[in-house]
């Protein structure tokens, strides 16, 4: 399977299989279009005659049928025969969310978790409880030695003492266990300063700072719950965070809405306020939201990433570059087919954590009795749950086993698909349309950026193999 597209005047060829990219000229385009509906040799001549000259043609499809003998285009699909076991994989616990907070000091138009409360009632996560959740996770990560602990809300700073016991006792549970935390943090900014700053560039791998752009797009949809907007509080805050770990192992992480459809300046005001890690997400909420994404907001949402993909390309080349979350793509690598297969591992390698002990599949599933899967005290208590998120992948999707991206986005989120069809194992299909967008934007990127009309860019053997449970590398910590 090969997908073919033109982007920002580059012909580009993905060989889904292989992960292999060849950016090519208009002949050989046109060759690989009708190669790819399974015209012969003499068959690609004939629909090409008068276009180009036909020696020029053979050659081409000779150098075709070269790369397609050295597993870099029309190459089979492995993977397909190694998932009819997919649900008897042995899986452990690799990364939780605590919900250290269901409260929050703002009122966020878009949020899912009902400013804090999640469906129930605000409270702060207990030491205790804390303790017993990082206990659970040892006793259940197997031989794995990296874990991940993500510090969440509501706003986590609002139970602040309580995060920065957890961090050491994670850190005795390390001694003991021969065990890695890689602990993360999501804040809003409000209470942010300077000791909690420290604190954070000593202990937090990574830290997601919530803005959503310019000033009258944040102030609209992320207020104070006296209607009055973060904007101001927050960025100052923000900026001297982001230089205190050097521009790195952070995110601005926002959200677009129906109400700015031109994202695309909101990500460019983040980068001009000097952030170099970026990442917006189209908000996800029932149709019957004002702010809702809409499926005829869809031309307008490509043409964003396609002209923030320029942009990008410009400002790199002027030493201005930045990274933009959803294009950040590995061509020459990238995580283990188990990962590829089946995304986050939400159910059974990600759990999430309530303040009084409760686990669930995930933070967006928090508060649907219908995904409680047990608690820290007593255990997984309803191991189904866990066996159906395992069976999750993108074959047993059809909209995904057709589709050119599916080992980038892994099949998309089971929560979304959820939320717009009823059960885990479909698709949310405007999600769908902007993911495959976000894949050809990145891959155009790299081809303008690699300065080379003809490239051909494989992703290597190794990566196409399950690195392992307990391989410890950076990309299978969650």
């Amino acid at each position: 399977m090969i997908h073919l597209y033109k982007n920002n005047g580059y012909n580009i060829c993905l060989d889904v299989n292989s992960g292999s990219v060849h950016v090519v000229d208009d002949m050989t385009y046109d060759v690989l279009d009708l190669m790819k509906d399974g015209a012969d040799e003499d068959a690609v001549c004939r629909a090409l005659d008068g276009r180009y000259d036909p020696e020029e043609i053979r050659e081409v499809i000779g150098e075709c049928n070269e790369l397609r003998d050295q597993g870099m285009l029309f190459t089979e699909d492995v993977y397909r025969d190694v998932i009819w076991d997919f649900r008897k994989r042995p899986t452990v616990v690799k990364a939780m969310c605590l919900h250290i907070a269901h409260d929050c000091n703002l009122a966020c138009r878009y949020c899912f978790a009902e400013e804090g409360e999640y469906h129930g009632r605000r409270a702060l996560m207990s030491l205790e409880v804390g303790k017993k959740a990082l206990d659970f996770l040892v006793a259940n990560s197997g031989s794995r030695r990296n874990l991940e602990v993500d510090f969440f809300g509501g706003e986590p700073t609002m139970n602040w003492n309580v995060v920065k016991e957890l961090v050491a006792y994670g850190r005795e549970l390390e001694k003991h266990h021969d065990k890695k935390f890689r602990f993360t943090l999501t804040t809003n900014g409000v209470l942010l300063n300077d000791e909690i700053m420290e604190f954070c560039n000593r202990e937090m791998g990574n830290v997601v700072l919530s803005i959503d752009g310019r000033k009258e797009v944040h102030d609209r949809m992320r207020p104070f719950r006296n209607g009055k907007g973060s904007y101001d509080l927050i960025i100052p805050k923000f900026q001297k965070f982001a230089d205190s770990r050097g521009q790195d192992r952070y995110y601005v992480r926002g959200t677009f809405t129906h109400h700015n459809l031109d994202f695309a300046a909101d990500i460019l005001h983040m980068a001009d306020l000097g952030f170099k890690q970026i990442s917006i997400e189209p908000v996800v909420a029932p149709p019957t939201e004002d702010y809702a994404i809409r499926e005829e907001d869809l031309p307008i949402i490509m043409e964003q990433y396609d002209i923030l993909a320029k942009e990008m390309i410009r400002r790199s080349k002027e030493g201005r570059g930045f990274n933009f979350f959803h294009f950040m793509i590995d061509l020459t690598g990238g995580p283990c087919v188990y990962k590829r297969l089946s995304g986050c591992g939400s159910g059974s390698e990600y759990l999430a954590v309530t303040p009084w002990g409760d686990l669930y599949p995930c933070h967006q599933f928090v508060g649907n009795e219908q995904f409680l899967m047990g608690n820290v005290f007593d255990g997984i208590t309803r191991p189904e749950i866990s066996e159906d998120f395992k069976e999750v992948n993108v074959y047993s999707k059809k909209e995904c086993s057709e589709c050119f991206a599916r080992f980038y986005c892994s099949g998309g989120c089971a929560a979304n698909s959820f939320n717009f069809t009823g059960g885990i194992n479909d698709v949310y299909r405007i999600g769908c349309e902007m993911q495959r967008k976000r894949v050809e934007c990145a891959v155009m990127i790299k081809a303008a950026l690699a300065g080379d009309e003809e490239i051909s860019l494989p992703v290597p053997a190794s990566s196409q193999e399950n690195c392992g449970e307990d391989c410890g590398e950076e990309e299978c910590r969650s």
